[in-house]
């Protein structure tokens, strides 16, 4: 689902955005996310976002203070703009969120909003704003060799027509986006410096944990 709005540097995204912080999620650039809002909370940011700019911060909170009420975040996260939305009748909105570009949590401010605000710095990540690249330098071979042996350890299947029709960068989000592992994994994914960097730490946590649990039980 594609973006109307361009998003073409860092000056067309606002300095201060809602966050939605969510253990586990990761959102990337020219990627998509379904969300299923329920919390009063954030269906009280949706709808003030549907009024306005469409635009979510999802961000982690730091691993292993989830339980806490009011969680500290992670250092990065990614800014998406709400492309889809349906009312399910039952009080909940079923969303789509397309990511633009990754950002610095620069600070928490202090607002009168049932859901949290934070100062945000997409500078950093002027890359994200690009057309996607030519795939050079992903090892695609290996990704998608990786990817049969995660399958294959889980009794799996996959449509490999898709799969072979998607460009190497698109297939790599969404393998980080879907994979089973946890927050800090999914963190780092998320912070990596560019896509071959990101495959390329795909397939090592993939390795390893192949290697680990040769069973594929740990995965599932």
């Amino acid at each position: 689902m594609g973006i109307n709005n361009a998003y073409t540097g860092p000056a067309d995204l606002p300095d201060v955005l809602p966050v939605f912080p969510l253990s586990g999620a990761l959102l990337l650039p020219r990627s998509e996310m379904p969300l299923n809002i329920f919390e009063p909370r954030y269906l009280a940011m949706v709808d003030a976002a549907l009024a306005g700019n469409r635009l979510i911060g999802m961000v982690q909170p730091l691993p292993g203070t989830e339980a806490s009420n009011l969680p500290p975040l992670s250092r990065v996260g990614c800014a998406g703009r709400i492309t889809a939305f349906q009312e399910t009748g039952d009080g909940r909105i079923l969303i789509t969120l397309t990511g633009i570009s990754r950002f610095d949590v620069v600070s928490e401010l202090t607002e009168e909003t049932l859901y949290r605000v934070c100062r945000i710095d997409t500078k950093p990540y002027r890359a994200d704003f690009l057309p996607p690249g030519n795939d050079l330098g992903i090892d695609r071979p290996r990704l998608i060799e990786t990817l049969e042996a995660f399958l294959e350890a889980n009794d799996l299947d996959a449509d490999w027509d898709d799969i072979d029709a998607t460009p190497s960068e698109t297939l790599v989000n969404i393998l980080s986006m879907m994979s089973p592992y946890g927050p800090r994994e999914k963190q780092a994914l998320l912070e990596a410096r560019d896509a071959r960097e990101r495959s390329e730490m795909l397939i090592a946590i993939t390795e390893r944990v192949l290697m680990d649990d040769g069973d594929g039980e740990g995965l599932q």
